[in-house]
This record gives structure tokens, sequence and C-alpha cells, in this order.
């Protein structure tokens, strides 16, 4: 077994033994391990001499070379590129270098390939391309930046990704190329031009996706997350992916993982193998007893998403006052916020960073893309020390996907960017009184939106396109707000105390006074004797013992470029509360919130014009899950990957304002071409359920799907949207499995 000039050395894992010619030399002094795990043997290799490393399960025999290292007359170090297995051995081989060994035998001699490190591999047969073009390694970061370009994932928005393609993968000999991916957006157009291997798309694809009985290639991509910390502290993952709707199996996963870590020597084990879509886990979950016999690290998606130091949410810069809120401080359109827990609402404010994950669908964030507020989630970002120094100042915050810049700011920039990003008229939005009578749903249509609100404009418009999933109910116009509020001579009020010096000064007045006015208009409003015989006739209309769900509807949500997600305040009225009055009287005050004000405020919208319509239907029951979809895929926008983006959670705790800590389901659903049907890719699981559940089924996705693709085509009509058009909608899952639809708005980009 051991050649003159060839030495052998078997390493079992946890136990090391040397093989040698005649006991000279190059025994291995120590093991150790890397600082990411991997095992490095320690060992004498003089200058004429490299090393290669090999790996198998069985002590016969020698399979595919995995490293290798150059000697220099002084102690050599070589790493197994793979994180540790259960069992195994290493092989050691020590040639000469006057010899002409070719390891991949590729022609080429593993000196020749060695001396042009960089552009050649040793241990990849693929021929030698342009590095303009790409590469058959990747020996430092800063090829893979070279190589790298920006794409989004699901989960991860613009983050770095380098394509590749092994070809041959079913043989003995199979070859892998990183393709310059901001020169080639697609992995056959790269085969074609830089590899001179496809001359037709058809042919290639047949060989490269979806079928693993006759698969000859493997296409994906290298992704790098640096936001990612593992167990041991350590920050940065680089996950191998492969196109979501392609069940690559383990057979090729493997050879994937192990010439591509090979390639990579700088990863030193930050790397994983990603099932990055339902197709893929099922399969991965299927042979996962294969998995944890072989040298793959698998990362699943709750552990890559769950584990992220930060999260970009809505990139920008902004100006404002630094500061920790840990209670229930007064905030402002001037403040740069840190929240330790994710609030139910917010009012308007320059920046935001939040100590916990949130979903791009929590009313946090909605709020964020509706006002250009940068956003992000920071790991520990209240004892940071870039942030804790600047606490209190006036700072400027940038937000990128890689990461927050923050630094101090004077007064003269922070007021020319407010000058800047505010209106510089008042608008005064539309308000139709004509309509003096409370209407069905039946009998609402589009138009109506300026008497009754676009949000029970569009709910009516969703009980004729989606009748079953819409529940059935009246609109009360703006009418009725604007006869109550002059009948208790508020709208006075209201003007004194707009127009009072300290409540334009100071937000903790403002914030004051607006509570004790909603209170006045709750409890001394009096509504009209007509207007009590209308909401009683309302009341009436519904079931006894039914309770009845009060929601609001006004001029100023909902809107294309304004959804005012979370501004307003719905209500559900029992049968024990008495008058509907009570309840209305609560919606009504609602526009008279904190945060609305603030909203409106920034805006520079007319509060006076501002008005309140109010949707009274039947309360829901037996809610088994909730959630809010947006019907494109937000990740990949544009034609060709149509889909929706959807989250969903557990029973009444709401996606939109989550119980503090809850997690939703999120997923995004696409059609993802190559004729495929549609593929779900989980981000998130729920934590609000057994690990490794689902909270919608493969076929409730898809179902909510389908409704999803009307609510699109007939909103988007409505509205003349362009290619970018989608809507966001809120559902919910009943007792019986049936779906509501419960209210429908544009998304804000």
């Amino acid at each position: 077994m051991t050649a003159l000039i060839n030495r052998n050395v078997l390493v079992f894992f946890p136990l090391i033994f040397l093989l040698s010619d005649k006991g000279k030399g190059n025994e291995i002094l120590h093991a150790s391990r890397s600082p990411g795990g991997l095992i490095q043997l320690h060992f004498p290799l003089n200058s004429d001499e490299y090393a290669v490393l090999h790996r198998d399960d069985e002590l016969t025999g020698i399979k595919r070379a995995i490293n290798f290292v150059r000697g220099n007359g002084k102690i050599a170090i070589i790493s197994d590129p793979a994180p540790m297995p259960k069992n195994g051995f290493l092989r050691l081989q020590i040639h000469k270098n006057f010899q002409q060994i070719d390891t991949d035998g590729d022609g080429l001699s593993d000196l020749t390939e060695m001396d042009s490190q960089g552009l050649m591999n040793p241990l990849n047969p693929a021929p030698v391309i342009g590095s303009s073009m790409g590469r058959i390694n990747i020996p430092d970061k800063q090829t893979y930046e070279f190589l790298s370009h920006r794409d989004n994932f699901p989960g991860s928005a613009n983050i770095s990704e380098v394509k590749f393609v092994i070809y041959d993968i079913n043989t003995q000999s199979p070859k892998l190329y990183f393709a310059n991916s901001k020169r080639y957006q697609y992995h056959y157009t790269f085969s074609r031009d830089a590899v001179n291997r496809y001359s037709s798309n058809s042919l290639f694809n047949s060989h490269t996706y979806f079928t693993n009985s006759r698969r000859r290639n493997a296409a994906g991509s290298i992704v790098y997350h640096p936001n990612y910390r593992n167990s041991s502290g350590q920050s940065g993952i680089y996950t191998v992916e492969f196109w979501p709707s392609d069940p690559v199996a383990f057979r090729f996963v493997e050879i994937s993982f192990e010439m591509i870590a090979s390639s990579m020597p700088f990863l030193d084990g930050q790397i994983a193998y990603h099932p990055s879509s339902e197709t893929q886990r099922t399969l991965y979950r299927s042979e996962i007893d294969q998995y944890r016999k072989s040298h793959i690290a698998v990362i699943e998606s709750e552990n890559l998403f769950g584990n992220s130091t930060y999260n970009a949410l809505n990139t920008g810069e902004c100006f404002g006052k630094l500061r920790l809120i840990t209670g229930t401080q007064t905030m402002s359109s001037r403040d740069i916020v840190i929240l330790r827990n994710i609030p139910n609402d917010i009012t308007h404010v320059a920046g935001i960073i939040t100590e916990q994950n949130q979903t791009p669908l929590s009313h946090i964030n909605l709020k964020a893309k509706q006002n250009g507020t940068p956003n992000a989630y920071l790991k520990n970002a209240s004892t940071d020390p870039r942030i804790i120094p600047l606490i209190g100042q006036n700072v400027r915050l940038s937000i990128d996907p890689d990461g927050i810049e923050i630094r101090p700011a004077s007064q003269e920039e922070t007021e020319a960017y407010f000058d800047k990003i505010r209106p510089s008229k008042t608008s005064f939005p539309q308000r139709n009184l004509s309509y003096d009578r409370i209407t069905q749903f039946s009998n609402l249509n589009f138009s109506m939106s300026s008497a009754f609100g676009s949000k029970a404009t569009n709910l009516a418009e969703l009980s004729k396109i989606l009748p079953s999933l819409t529940p059935d109910g009246y609109a009360i116009p703006f009418y009725f707000y604007d006869a109550f509020m002059k009948h208790n001579g508020f709208y006075t009020e209201a003007e004194q105390m707009i127009s009072d010096p300290l409540f334009q000064s100071f937000p903790s007045v403002r914030e004051n006074r607006l509570k004790a006015f909603r209170k006045k208009i709750k409890e001394t409003g009096i509504l009209p004797n007509w207007m009590l015989d209308a909401l009683g006739d309302l009341q009436n209309s519904f079931p006894e013992n039914t309770s009845i769900r009060a929601r609001s509807s006004t001029n100023n949500e909902d809107l294309q470029g304004f959804n005012g997600a979370g501004l307003y305040e719905s209500y559900t009225h029992y049968e024990e509360e008495g008058h509907f009055a009570k309840t209305a009287k609560q919606v009504w005050a609602g526009l008279w919130t904190y945060r609305a004000f603030e909203e409106r405020e920034f805006w520079r919208i007319d509060h006076l014009t501002a008005a309140m319509g109010i949707l009274v239907h039947q309360n829901f029951q037996n809610e088994i899950a909730n959630g809010v979809g947006v019907t494109k895929n937000i990740y990949m926008p544009g034609p060709g990957w149509e889909g929706h983006y959807v989250n969903v959670q557990i029973g009444e705790n709401l996606v939109t304002n989550p119980d503090p800590g809850s997690i939703p389901e999120e997923y995004v659903i696409a059609n993802l071409g190559f004729e495929s049907n549609y593929e779900i890719q989980y981000i998130r699981n729920s934590n609000q359920i057994e690990s490794g559940q689902r909270i919608l089924s493969r076929g409730q996705a898809l179902r909510l799907k389908d409704y999803m693709n009307i609510i699109h085509t007939h909103f988007k009509n409505l509205y003349r949207g362009n290619s970018n058009f989608a809507m966001e909608l809120e559902f919910k899952l009943v007792g019986n499995g049936r779906f509501i639809i419960k209210q429908a708005r544009p998304w804000v980009e």
C-alpha cells in the first residue's frame, strides 16, 4: 500500500493512524479544529513535496480528493473542508513535486494547476475559461465578491449570489464552474457563451432540472447570508441552493456540496445545503438517513432566518433624535426609535430599529414602506456600541441590506431633511356627504369610496367576485360621522385644540389632549334621534345573540400610495352592551388617536375634512388562523415568476399586530417557470405550533393562491394598475375550513 515516494496517512474519526514507508518522517504531529470547527492535520512537509487529502467512509479505496497543500519545509496544515462527519476516514497522500501526478484526471499535472492557483484547480477537471466569464475555483472572498451579484431570495433581500453549474454530475468526472453572475443572469446563457456546452435551452433544461433519472448536470447558487449567526457565535454562512422546484436527489447534492466546499477553501466550515422549497424539504426528509451519514451540513429555512442578527426590512436613510423606547413614551415623526419589543401600533417616526425580528407584513413595516421610513431588525440594538453613545442625540441613520450606519447629525441637517420629505401643501381628502343612509354591501360599488371609505367599497367589491368568502353586512357613510360631530360642536373643539401653540409644540401635550378629546366623544357625545333609530334598525337586522364587528373605513386609508395600515381601530359590539351607538362612537373617536393625528399631520392631510365611515358585519367565530397576503412575489417581482407572499398565524394572534415574541408562518408561493406547478418556499415556521408542522396545508395554500389571483385581476382593472400593481389582503381561516377575506387594499411599495 505504501510506495517509496508515496506515503499514506489514514485518519479515523476520532482516532488518528499513520501508515508510512519504513517509519520515516511525515508523522501527523497532532489534529486540531479550525475556528470554524473543521478537522486540521498538522504534519511536516518538505519543500519538494505536496499533500492531497482524500475522504471516504471505508478503509479500502480512495474517494474524491478534497484538499491539497504544498510543502515549504515546515509544518503543513491541511483541513477537511466539510463539517466533521460522524464517522469516516481521511487519507493523506504525499507526492514528490517531480512526479506528474494528475489527481483530477484532466490531463494537467497537479503541480501545473497549483502554479496557476486561482485560475486552475487540481481537484476539479473542468477546463479553464476566461476569468471575466467565471472560475473553476474560488480561493478567497475577494474572488467570490468579484463573481457575485445582488439578488432577492425569499427571506433575504438584495444579498450576494454566485451561480454554479456542475456538468457530467452523473459520471466519475464531474466538472464544476462558478459563473460571473454579474455577467450571466441565467445558467443556460453561461453554459452556451462561456463554457460552449449547449446551444439549445430546452436540451440544457432537460439535462439539468427536475428529473434525477436523466440528470446530467446540477445548477444552483452559492448564497451568502452575512447576518446569520450559529450556536457558537460565528457570523455568516454560505448556502448551496438549487432552483426551488428542482427536486435534487441526495446523491447529486452530495457531489455538489463536496466539490463546492473543496473549491472554496476560505469558507472554514461556513457552508450548508439549504433545501429552500417545500419540494426540496420533502425530498430531504425522505432521504434524511443518507444526509445524517454524510458530510453535508444542512440548514433549514427556520434555522437560517431564525438565527439572523440583522434584517433590513425597509432600506434608506433618515435623520432624527435617537431614542430608546422601553415603555409608553410619546414618540414623534422626528424620532428614530429603538424598540425592545414590537408594539401593536406605532405613530409616525423617522426611523425604526427593533430588537425582535419582523415580517414584511407587520403593521410596523407596512407603515415604514408607506412612509419611506428606514426600518430594520438588529439583535441587541440597545446594547450595540455603535448606538449607545448616540442615544438622545440627532443622528443620521442609514439602513441597507448589509447593515446599519449611524453617526451624529447637526440640527441644520435634521431640519433640511424634514423639509425635504414632507409635502409642501395641505391636502383635503375627498368627502362626499350626499349619501345619508346606511347601505348594504350588495348596493355598494367601487365608485362610492368618497362617501363610505375604500375599506368598505373594496369589501363590497370582494363580495361580488368571491361572495362565499366575504361577510355580508352594511356600511355607515361619512354623513353620520359629520352629522354627529356637528351636532355636538366637536369640530369647533377640534379646531381650537389644533390651533393651540402648546398642542403644536409638544408631542406629549398632543397625546394627552387627543386622549381627552376621544374620551369626551365617547362619553358625552349625543346622537340625534334619527341616527339612533337608523343604528338601532341596523343592529336589529342581525340575529339575536350575535356579536357585531364594527370596523373603521376612512377617506384617508386603503388608497393607492397610502394604505394607512393600523391607524384606526375596530371594535366588537356584544348584545349585552345595549345600543350600537356606544360602539359607533368608539369607532368615530378613533379618528383622533395620537398615531392617526401624527400621520395626517406629517403628510399635511387636513384633520377636519378627514372622515370616518363604519363597516358592520357579523363577528367571525371559531377562528383557526389569520393572515396577510400580497398578490405578487415581493422577492422576485416582475413577469416570469408570478406568485404571492403570505404570512399566517394560528388562532386570533394577529399577524399584523402579533403578540410579543410570536413568529408567523411566512412563505412565497410562485410559478417558477419551466411549466412547473406552483412551488411553496417557506421562510419561517410559526413558533406557536409544533416544530415541523404547517398552519396551512398545501391544499389550503393553493386554494388561497387561486383566490388571490382572482382578487388581483379584479382590482388591477378597477385601479388601472401597472405591471407593479398588487393588492394586500387580510384573511381568516374559520372552523369549517372556510377562508374569509376580510379586507383588500392596494399594496404600497
